[in-house]
């Protein structure tokens, strides 16, 4: 297990929880590229970990990946509490609190950003997790629902979560409109306000806290980090940029953590991952359940479109195996030679 003096994940660098994609294979490649940023699940509901009949399928993980926060969305006390107790005995450095996702879905269960309304509810779920854990508890939530534009009523969500002695809260810097937008437009339509992220800190000096939102860049991550006239957060976190571009999370370990270990070229990072993949295969798994979570490895490089392209036509076939990806590697190794003699 990866080891960190830092207490939670709301410090330092973390990579977002997003459904469909930063499942265990996504994460173990991404601890190929930083061995410090602080790695999620996808959003497990309660319903699923206690009622469902595969633990190993939600809770699973390998030791590698740590350290690695456990998201869980819910808002039943009893059942979150039993989820967390759970998410501690199957290795997970911290449990996280879901209370941003605006999909409709989870409105219907009392999941997610909904819960933004019920301030008293969610600082009771906090409560009933730490109970019985001794991991951190952490809330990843938006500054506000709807058209709100009150930021006491985020002051006074906060403070019900400080009460109750949560360890750190990640804001996503937009409201969640849960009623005329798609999941997909409250990613990109709802204003950041990323002054009311700092204005919580400066409100909470005690409080660790990351900011997410709209962040595509590790230099613009830094500035976060960064005292203004306003307090520096304690962290950033980035989704779907650091997704799509996973090579920018081999900067990470050195910008945040200080850590001066030379940074990992993309051949070593894929060269380093065949062990993994040949295991899952032998296992009977298909290459394409890891090879989709490294389609990004080249972007903005000479070949990015040929890697994409080959692994993505050749990957799902069967018997698929490492050689898809040592062949994609060779054109793309191919085209920057062509480049740079042109």
């Amino acid at each position: 297990m990866i080891e960190t003096a830092l207490k939670n994940s709301a410090i330092g660098f973390s990579v977002a929880p997003m459904m469909d994609w930063t499942d265990k294979h996504c994460r173990y490649f991404h601890r190929k590229l930083t061995k410090h940023a602080w790695l999620y699940s996808e959003m497990v509901t309660t319903g699923a970990i206690i009622y469902g009949d595969n633990l190993p399928r939600f809770l699973g993980h390998n030791q590698e990946e740590s350290p690695v926060v456990l998201q869980i969305g819910g808002s039943k006390a009893d059942e979150l509490a039993k989820c967390a107790k759970l998410g501690q005995e199957w290795g997970y450095s911290e449990i996280n609190l879901n209370v941003g996702c605006p999909s409709d879905r989870v409105q219907n269960n009392m999941i997610g950003a909904c819960l933004m309304a019920y301030p008293k509810l969610v600082a009771e779920d906090v409560a009933a997790m730490k109970a019985v854990v001794d991991i951190p508890v952490s809330v990843k939530s938006r500054i506000g629902i709807d058209q709100q534009e009150d930021f006491e009523l985020l002051v006074e969500f906060v403070d019900g979560l400080v009460k109750e002695g949560v360890d750190g809260l990640i804001l996503h810097a937009r409201n969640a409109w849960l009623e005329g937008l798609s999941p997909k437009q409250n990613r990109d339509v709802p204003p950041l306000k990323y002054d009311w992220v700092r204005r919580i800190k400066q409100t909470f000096p005690d409080l660790s806290i990351s900011i997410n939102g709209g962040i595509k860049t590790l230099e613009h991550s830094l500035e976060f980090i960064q005292p203004t006239d306003l307090p520096a957060l304690n962290g950033v976190m980035l989704g779907r940029s650091a997704y799509e571009n996973p090579y920018l999370l081999a900067r990470v370990d050195k910008l945040f953590y200080n850590k001066h270990a030379k940074q990992i070229s993309r051949e070593d990072i894929l060269e380093s991952m065949y062990p993994y993949i040949e295991q899952h295969l032998e296992a009977g798994g298909k290459l394409n359940q890891i090879s989709r979570h490294m389609l990004g490895l080249y972007f903005g490089m000479p070949g990015g479109r040929i890697w994409r392209r080959y692994i993505s036509e050749n990957s799902f076939k069967e018997g698929a195996g490492i050689e898809v990806l040592q062949d994609a590697n060779q054109l793309v190794q191919t085209e920057i030679k062509r480049m740079d003699e042109s």
